[in-house]
């Protein structure tokens, strides 16, 4: 029996990994909203996104010592990978406030922000759905994230519209830009995760 290897939950290791995630992005909302403090604010998201590289290494650690998965391997790790993924943007956007030097939020960012919340915690859901089994529950979460993404997507190209329009410094037009384009690409990357939850669904409904 000692040469048997420890049964690992998954499902509550990609709970943890998803709730962290949910923390970053709250945390990112409170920076944009405020805007004080941004170093400071932009630290405590670093920490979010530290706390989620050691997360996914545990999962692919488990990963190389476990025979049997309670869903596809593959799957597995794509789900790792693009939850690392939206983290990581996540940190990125939080990082460029910072290092540019942002003197104050814009409406459009605060938006994106919040729909990006929302989209998170709705992927969150759907992750603590999967471990149930309620594989209807989780469909439905799939399509409302797709529906999120279209919403962040539709206020990025508003965002765009307004800071090529109205916005005359350019060095400021290409700061804006880079930020708005990372809260798009997160919010594509919970689609991503989206797409992961429906294909595993689809093996085991």
């Amino acid at each position: 029996m000692r040469f048997l290897p420890k049964s690992i939950d998954f499902f509550e290791i990609f709970n943890r990994v998803a709730a962290n995630i949910v923390n970053a992005a709250t945390l990112l909302v409170s920076l944009l909203e405020n805007f004080d403090n941004i170093d400071a604010r932009a630290k405590e998201i670093h920490e979010c996104e530290q706390d989620g590289d050691v997360l996914t290494h545990d999962i692919m650690k488990s990963l190389n010592k476990t025979f049997i998965t309670p869903i596809d391997r593959e799957d597995l790790h794509a789900l790792a990978s693009r939850l690392d993924d939206i983290l990581d943007l996540i940190w990125a956007t939080a990082d460029r406030l910072s290092v540019f030097k942002i003197q104050e939020p814009s409406t459009w960012a605060v938006k994106m922000s919040k729909d990006l919340l929302i989209t998170i915690e709705c992927v969150h859901k759907a992750i603590k759905t999967l471990k149930e089994k309620n594989y209807s529950h989780v469909q439905e979460y799939c399509i409302e994230i797709n529906k999120l993404e279209n919403r962040i997507d539709r206020s990025f190209r508003d965002a765009l519209a307004h800071l090529f329009n109205e916005i005359k410094d350019p060095i400021l037009i290409i700061k804006w830009k880079e930020l708005y384009e990372h809260l798009e690409d997160a919010s594509d990357k919970c689609e991503d995760v989206a797409n992961v939850l429906e294909g595993i669904v689809l093996k085991h409904a």
